[in-house]
């Protein structure tokens, strides 16, 4: 079965209502255009002039404004909807960076809590510390919806490739993020493009994509890339949607033609792994 999938790029401010406003307008175009599955960027709801912002509107898992909106929007447009990120409260007072899965009747089929935390500082005295708000997640989580198995992920989670092997066989990849002006023009595009190769599926990549209040400059680039690591559908900087076709029987081809994950080693960790869910 073959799908339209939409990635959404924004440009989120510290205000949570406009960032709603702004995001559902955007899913809209998606549906518009005929998508069936929409990915949402990291921190689509907040980005907040510090990095305490988000605790502030964090909420409890299954309770809360965003999670509503979220199933409400799944159910308003009909669609699959991966909501960025969002966060959820932890217990000792950070919060998770939270991506949800909704179905198209706004049931919540999947939570996977960020793992790989951006702590780094960058040339010109750029610098960045997650884990003084941001608990570790632990667990990949994929979900099973009505195009196969999609892996769940978050922005700098994309530098370790180890994540996505653990969802091998998984036809659908989704990497929404923040990522900075200075890490993206370097990394986005040729890490996203051997993620899709190396395992033969379909990445989607939803990019924060611009100067936003706190100051911050994220790169944008949002994208879709098929199984052979091609390009089908790229944006720029601003705020926008991307879309392009799935098709299943070409990522079949693809897996059938070089069957590379049939032939990882077991010495390397190459033996088959059930999914979470």
């Amino acid at each position: 079965m073959n799908a339209q999938v939409a990635v959404v790029q924004m440009v989120s401010s510290d205000v949570l209502a406009d960032n709603l406003a702004h995001a559902g307008s955007l899913l809209a175009q998606a549906a518009a255009g005929g998508a069936q599955l929409a990915l949402l960027p990291e921190n689509f709801a907040l980005m907040g002039r510090d990095e305490k912002a988000k605790l502030a509107i964090m909420e409890m898992d299954g309770d809360g404004p965003i999670q509503s909106w979220l199933a409400a929007q799944a159910q308003r447009f009909g669609l699959w909807l991966i909501g960025g990120s969002i966060p959820l409260a932890a217990p000792d007072g950070r919060c998770y960076a939270a991506c949800l899965a909704f179905d198209p009747a706004g049931q919540r089929q999947a939570r996977y809590d960020k793992i790989h935390l951006f702590d780094v500082d960058l040339a010109g005295g750029e610098s960045y510390r997650e884990s003084r708000t941001i608990a570790p997640g632990s667990t990949p989580v994929a979900v099973t919806t009505p195009w196969g198995q999609l892996g769940l992920s978050i922005c700098y989670d994309l530098r370790f490739p180890e994540l996505y092997r653990s969802y091998a066989g998984a036809e659908l990849l989704v990497v929404p993020s923040a990522f900075t002006q200075q890490t993206g023009a370097a990394h986005w595009e040729c890490l996203l493009r051997v993620r899709a190769i190396e395992n033969q599926a379909y990445v989607l990549a939803a990019d924060q994509g611009g100067l936003h209040q706190n100051g911050r400059q994220t790169f944008g680039g949002s994208m879709i890339i098929d199984p052979w690591g091609q390009v089908l559908a790229r944006m720029d900087l601003g705020e926008g949607v991307a879309l392009a076709q799935v098709d299943m029987e070409f990522l079949r081809r693809c897996r059938s033609n070089l069957p590379a994950l049939q032939h990882r080693r077991q010495a390397f960790g190459g033996a088959s792994q059930a999914l979470p869910t």
